[in-house]
């Protein structure tokens, strides 16, 4: 189960970044659903887990983008906003064409504040792992209680320090962060470890794009290799390597050293393809890595 933000993902490859008060043409654009939980969510549906995602939709038109994306996945939509009429949120991606990197504007879960955060614990029947990325943070907090009352390990996908996030920390089992998460009073990923160690999380990983992945397991902790390769499009890599960790993960025999190197070959596998779906294309007649 993945609880978190749900969007609609506009994107358009540019030849460069527009200046201030500058219009740009492009050939196409691409629309899809997006957001960390429900990307992740693909992810790990594609692999063939069966998954359910907990969000804030709405009743809006638009809507139907992010419902036509997560049907194709038979995942189970638990939506939070389902009464709303506003718009979902919405992200704008401008990826430059040749280097794989990325802008996005963004409202994530600004769009819904007041949606629902009563998670009910019933919802957990039949699940065996659960990440929260922060986003409408009351509804990831009640989630992982909910899960931790019932053993379910908690997964944290976090790019960034948020309102709450000292109150989610406490009830997370694994957390996974962008080398961008800086909790309060920390410089560093070395800072990050011993902050997250020191709030009983025995298991993290920094993930740094195209370089090495930090670790702790334990009072173990290293650096896992990441294949280097000619990035066409970056976009939910993040979120990709999320849903394929939680996926490797939760198959039986697997450990968390083992199961991040699998997931980083996925998200590398997925660099190579334009947008956050097209890889799967391609994945699907290549061997698909096993945890390990």
């Amino acid at each position: 189960m993945f609880v978190g933000l749900a969007a609609v993902d506009i994107s358009y490859t540019v030849d460069k970044i527009p200046r201030r008060n500058q219009k740009i043409s492009v050939e196409g654009q691409q629309l899809s659903a997006g957001g960390p939980s429900a990307n992740a969510a693909a992810t790990f549906a594609f692999l063939g887990g069966r998954a359910e995602l907990v969000t804030a939709i709405g009743a809006h038109p638009l809507a139907a983008i992010i419902h036509s994306d997560l049907d194709r996945f038979a995942i189970a939509v638990r939506d939070m906003a389902r009464h709303r009429k506003e718009p979902p949120p919405v992200s704008s991606i401008m990826i430059l064409r040749g280097g794989g990197e990325r802008t996005v504007v963004s409202a994530n879960a600004s769009i819904f504040p007041n949606a629902p955060a009563k998670f009910n614990p019933r919802w957990l029947s039949g699940v065996s792992i659960l990440q929260v990325d922060g986003h409408y943070m009351p509804l990831c907090i009640s989630a992982a209680r909910a899960a931790g009352g019932r053993g379910i390990p908690v997964v944290l996908d976090s790019g960034s320090w948020k309102p709450g996030m000292n109150a989610l920390v406490r009830l997370v089992d694994i957390a996974i962060c962008s080398d961008d998460y800086r909790p309060e009073g920390c410089r560093d990923a070395a800072d990050v470890l011993e902050f997250l160690s020191m709030r009983g999380i025995r298991r993290v990983a920094i993930t740094r794009g195209s370089n090495s992945i930090r670790f702790l397991d334990g009072e173990e902790q290293g650096k896992i290799a990441v294949r280097k390769t000619r990035a066409i499009d970056t976009l939910g890599a993040g979120d990709i390597f999320h849903g394929a960790f939680c996926y490797f993960v939760s198959q039986s025999g697997s450990g968390f050293r083992e199961a991040l190197a699998a997931a980083a070959r996925v998200a590398t596998f997925s660099c190579e393809y334009p947008g956050t779906r097209s890889w799967m294309q391609n994945f699907a007649t290549a061997k698909k890595p096993a945890a390990g």
